[in-house]
């Protein structure tokens, strides 16, 4: 007999688990979180730089902008409240040519627009913040900060357990069966017979909505972004968060220097195409993942328009001396010799049929479920809000 619960979330990232806390609190339903790998935040949650975000980037009344600032402030909260260290310390974003003047005129307006208090640098304010950071002006940006998801994840864990919630480890889902009202998901740990399926498979989330028997209508796309670390006797040279003036173009920011919340500072990331969705190494290579990527018709149309600037990552992807050019330009006196390796995350970008990226939140319901389509940054940041807009929508489902 599958065991009965009246909601199954898939995905033990920071979204799952912030839709299952939310869930959970209300104590009214029985829920079970299903997490393929051997632990919490093993993708995209457990592999990000940390930063609290502060929502300066995202279009006024965007599910972004709108989940951003409120999860900012409920993730400050709920880190007070479970003593996860974390710092509210401010970034800097650094213009360098006088083409990017109106582009941080746009962003500041954008950023007022979503309630941040932000404060325009000169070049010479610009070095009272970062001393050794070289631009013509700046955007001070006091809301952001600084945490490590990992704990937040298992802190978002701990609560769901405490609230009743199951939480299944090594817990593939394989098959989904609709069956009378209910759903049967067949997992890696048994079989598991729900009223409501939350997908928050993040890196797997158009997969696991075609297993639901639903078309995405999207294809998830991965994007690897490696980092650098600052040796130790450099960290002086960053004293928070320095980040360039980002392309409008293109969904991501730039390679940009964090510190972390765990002590040391790193620099990145870029963004090139990974050849498996869970690809954290440049070696990383699944034939069906590529394979899916590259047949897909959205991505040759992004390919077509946007080809100088893949390969160009794709240089400073085996090129240290390209990535440390790209970063002199926030930070000139760092040298190659300054610079390790470092780690490396994998985002999933959603990529609709004609080409288009995916620019928000996606989240779409069908019968017996809600299908979590596209979580990426600011998600971690947003995740207390996210949650509870899923669980609103869950509960319009259940009551339904």
């Amino acid at each position: 007999m599958a065991d009965q619960v009246d909601i199954a979330v898939i995905g033990g990232g920071i979204v799952g688990l912030a839709a299952a806390l939310a869930l959970s609190g209300r104590g009214r339903y029985s829920l079970a979180l299903l997490e393929a790998e051997a632990e919490l935040a093993a993708h995209q949650t457990g592999h990000n730089s940390g930063v609290i975000h502060s929502g300066l980037y995202y279009r006024p009344g965007s599910l972004k902008a709108q989940n951003c600032t409120r999860g900012r402030e409920a993730l400050y909260r709920f880190c007070e409240t479970h003593n996860i260290p974390h710092e509210r310390c401010g970034k800097i974003v650094v213009a360098t040519r006088p083409e990017e003047l109106s582009i941080l005129d746009n962003l500041a307006e954008r950023g007022r627009a979503n309630g941040l208090k932000l404060r325009r640098l000169s070049a010479e304010e610009l070095r009272e913040h970062e001393p050794h950071a070289a631009g013509i002006a700046g955007l001070w940006v006091p809301e952001t900060g600084i945490v490590d998801y990992r704990e937040v994840a298992q802190a978002y864990a701990r609560q769901i357990e405490a609230q009743g919630g199951q939480i299944r480890l090594r817990s593939r889902v394989r098959a989904v069966q609709h069956e009378g009202g209910r759903l049967r998901l067949e997992s890696a740990s048994g079989e598991i017979s729900a009223r409501l399926l939350i997908n928050c498979a993040g890196l797997q989330a158009d997969r696991v909505a075609r297993l639901c028997g639903s078309d995405p209508g999207l294809r998830i796309v991965p994007f690897r972004g490696e980092y650098y670390e600052l040796l130790p006797e450099k960290h002086s040279l960053v004293r928070n968060l320095i980040y360039p003036v980002p392309d409008p173009q293109f969904p991501f920011l730039g390679v940009h220097f964090t510190r972390m919340i765990g002590g040391g500072v790193e620099a990145g990331p870029n963004a090139v195409l990974a050849f498996r969705r869970e690809g954290y190494r440049r070696g990383s290579f699944s034939l069906r993942d590529a394979w899916e990527t590259l047949s897909d018709p959205g991505f040759r149309i992004l390919a077509r328009r946007h080809w100088r600037m893949g390969l160009g990552e794709f240089y400073r992807s085996f090129s240290k001396p390209a990535f440390v050019r790209a970063l002199q330009r926030l930070l000139p006196a760092l040298q190659m010799s300054d610079l390790r390796r470092g780690g490396a995350g994998v985002r999933a970008q959603a990529l609709f049929p004609d080409g288009r990226l995916a620019d928000d939140f996606h989240i779409v319901e069908a019968p017996g479920m809600i299908q979590v389509l596209n979580a990426p940054s600011p998600a971690a940041t947003a995740s207390l809000s996210i949650g509870e807009t899923i669980a609103a929508l869950a509960e319009g489902r259940l009551r339904g």
